[in-house]
This record gives structure tokens, sequence and C-alpha cells, in this order.
């Protein structure tokens, strides 16, 4: 098996057992719950076949939703992620030169773009996550305001760990 694979299986493991060991545990004032398992979604080769994202796109969901207890809630929010992914990255890649081929990690992307990749991912998730867990409306203004929260701390975990495990540009650049 390549060795990409085998360590993109490994990476999707390690952060579905991150999340499920550590993450769904961890709620501050009541409603700040970080979901480090978007990054599994998130550095989804953009090449994988639509069929393949979605059947991982709802494993992955349908599995933080078993231990979490939460109804598909997850699944659902991983589908609309992956259903959304494409405009996401053409959006954010104004040079057109070759984004199809490439994983968005700090080896392909700059700061700035995957700053922007995960906000945005991450915010459509907690969107749906907060809105289909809630299902109201009446205190929108907590809800928002979670949802804010939610996205900023999940963001910041997110690129944490991405810049920590997966080397970047300069890095590459210096070790040759």
């Amino acid at each position: 098996m390549n060795n990409a694979i085998t360590k993109q299986i490994l990476s999707f493991f390690l952060l579905l057992a991150l999340q499920i060991l550590v993450c769904n545990h961890i709620y501050v004032f009541g409603f700040i719950n970080p979901n480090v398992y978007l990054l599994a979604i998130l550095l989804l080769p953009i090449t994988l076949p639509k069929s393949a994202q979605y059947a991982i796109g709802f494993t992955t969901g349908l599995i933080v939703d078993i231990f979490d207890l939460t109804l598909g809630i997850h699944a659902i929010a991983t589908l609309a992620l992956v259903a959304l992914r494409p405009w996401i990255i053409k959006l954010l890649s104004v040079n057109k030169i070759k984004t199809e081929e490439i994983i968005p990690t700090p080896k392909t992307k700059d700061f700035s773009w995957l700053l922007y990749y995960t906000l945005i991912m991450v915010f459509i998730h907690q969107t749906f996550t907060s809105l289909l867990e809630i299902w109201s409306f009446n205190r929108f203004g907590m809800t928002f305001l979670s949802i804010l929260i939610n996205t900023a701390i999940t963001t910041l975990l997110i690129l944490c760990i991405e810049y920590i495990f997966i080397p970047n540009k300069s890095n590459l650049n210096q070790s040759i």
C-alpha cells in the first residue's frame, strides 16, 4: 500500500479517537465543544471520487454520532461539508493552477488559504450541528454565539494540529 495512503488512514483513525476519547467530553460553559475530527474530512484528496468522499464523510459523522449519542447530526453535517467542499475550494483558489491534484495542507497551501478554508468549512459544520441539535430559532442570539465560539476554537485546534503534525513548505525547503 502507498505510504501516503497509509498515513492518511492512520491520521483518520487518530483524529476519530481524539474526538471520541477527548473532545466529546469537553463542554466549556455547557456549549463549547471542539470537533477536531473535521480535519479528516478537510484533508481528503480533492481527486478522490465523490462517492468515496460521501461514504467517508457519512461514516465519520456516524461514528461520532454513535459515541456522542447525537442521532445523525454529525453525519448530516459532514455530508453537507463534502457536498459544499468543491465550491469552497474553487471560491478560495484564485489561481486555478491544478487545484484538483492536491490535498489542502500546509505543504501545498499557504496559511491564509488554509485559515479561510478551515474557517468556512468549520462554520458550515457548526451551523448545521447547532441548528439541528437545537431545532429552534427561539434563542438565535445564543445559538449564533455558540456557533461563532465553537468555530473559532475548532478552527484554532485544527490549524494547530495541521502545523504541528504536517510539515509546511518552509520546513520542506530547509530540509532539502
